[in-house]
């Protein structure tokens, strides 16, 4: 019929990216966490088309990012928070599409012993690797947000390690219009749990989380214009994941090299594209 040979003319281009129809299931679990669905990649038999699939995942975004994307768009974008976020999902899945394209194979209904036996054991391990790897990143988080390069502990976070760290950064960031060390300590924290971005801003410009969208907007404002928001969550939507995914995807790839390149492609891609999101806005607003 008309879909089959719409199915024939595409099965060659789709071949070209290396992803075979099982990269669909790992992809749509990194809209839950990146852990688990590159855990979730070892099923399949093609080491080729396994190596892609992991390196997509982190295009997808996870749940963790939600919290960053509703604290920005709420403050910035209160009438069109829905769009805002509806925009990123959208560009993270348009990128995924433009390096491998998805067949879907037929899957078979699992028994629901097998279903409690394969979530217990993808479960236990998130619990184990995935748990300590975020506690011990979150400890030494901590140890470089309250101590300066003396070993002192101190009240202003601009004066800690993690500030001076930032404070190198930030000029990096100034063509995507968040060129503050506040926005650079905040990328960087995320590397330890996408969710302390939005701790770490609240804690750096002094609001409340529960406060009103327009006193997070008052505070933030002192350094983010809307685009600049924007570009700041694309960038948070595209680099590196958590390290606790970025330890699963180097077992899972079994690989130093290939984790390194999906580090630093994550960052190029994630710094290209929120400029060109705060160059494509400032063709509309300030």
């Amino acid at each position: 019929g008309y879909m089959s040979r719409i199915a024939f003319i595409m099965d060659k281009p789709m071949r070209r990216f290396g992803l075979s129809g099982k990269s669909f299931i790992p992809l749509l679990m990194g809209f839950g966490c990146t852990v688990p669905a590159a855990m979730g990649a070892r099923t399949m038999d093609n080491e080729k088309d396994k190596r892609m699939t992991i390196l997509l995942l982190p295009f997808m975004s996870c749940s963790a990012k939600l919290p960053v994307y509703g604290l920005i768009a709420g403050a910035f974008f209160a009438k069109g928070r829905g769009l805002v976020i509806f925009s990123l999902y959208g560009l993270g899945i348009l990128l995924g599409i433009l390096s491998g394209l998805i067949e879907l194979p037929p899957y078979r209904i699992p028994t629901a012993r097998n279903t409690i036996t394969h979530v217990w054991e993808r479960v236990s391990h998130f619990l184990q690797k995935a748990g300590t790897i975020i506690f011990a990143m979150s400890v030494i988080l901590w140890f470089l947000q309250n101590y300066s390069f003396q070993l002192t502990l101190v009240a202003d976070a601009s004066k800690s390690i993690l500030g001076a760290l930032g404070g190198l950064l930030a000029p990096l960031f100034k063509p995507q219009g968040f060129g503050t060390w506040q926005a650079a300590v905040a990328l960087l924290t995320g590397l330890v749990a996408k969710e302390a971005v939005v701790s770490s801003l609240a804690m750096f410009y002094g609001f409340s989380l529960s406060a009103q969208d327009t006193a997070i907007a008052a505070a933030l404002s002192h350094t983010f214009t809307p685009r600049a928001a924007y570009a700041f969550l694309v960038f948070v939507l595209l680099y590196t994941p958590c390290v606790a995914a970025v330890s699963t995807m180097r077992r899972e790839l079994n690989s130093r090299g290939w984790t390194a390149f999906a580090v630093l492609w994550q960052i190029a891609v994630a710094y290209v594209a929120s400029f060109l999101a705060y160059a494509f806005l400032g063709l509309f607003m300030a």
